[in-house]
C-alpha cells in the first residue's frame, strides 16, 4: 500500500488536535455540564485530556462566586482558575486552538505564569 505525503496531512492534524487541546496552556476548562437533575460542574483537563480537577454545584449555581474560578466583566468568561489541589493560581482565556476532550467543548485555556 502507498501513501502519498497528502494523503497523510489529514491525519497528521488530527493528531495534533489530539495531542494539545490548548496548545501552550497548563490546563483547559470545559463548558458547563449537566450532572444529573439537580446539579452542573465545570470539569478541568491537562493538556492530553486528563481530567484533574472539578467544580460541581446547584443547578443555577454560579461558578464565578466559587474560590475555584474568577470570572471576567462582560461578556462573561472564567478569567482565573485555582487548583483545588496545589492553590497554585492560572489566567484563563478563549484560544481559538481550543479543542475538546470528548463532547466537553473547551470553554478557556489557562496557564500559569509563575505566580
Amino acid at each position: 500500500m502507498h501513501f502519498s505525503a497528502f494523503s497523510l496531512l489529514p491525519l497528521l492534524a488530527l493528531a495534533d488536535v489530539a495531542l494539545s487541546i490548548c496548545p501552550g496552556f497548563n490546563y483547559a476548562v470545559g463548558n458547563v455540564q449537566p450532572i444529573g437533575s439537580k446539579e452542573i460542574g465545570w470539569f478541568v483537563y491537562d493538556d492530553s485530556c486528563n481530567l484533574v480537577d472539578k467544580l460541581v454545584m446547584e443547578k443555577h449555581g454560579n461558578p464565578c462566586t466559587s474560590s475555584m474560578f474568577g470570572c471576567s466583566p462582560p461578556p462573561l468568561h472564567i478569567n482565573k482558575y485555582t487548583s483545588s489541589h496545589t492553590k497554585l493560581i492560572y489566567d484563563c482565556r478563549p484560544d481559538p486552538k481550543a479543542g475538546n476532550c470528548a463532547t466537553d467543548l473547551i470553554a478557556v485555556c489557562c496557564r500559569n505564569d509563575g505566580h
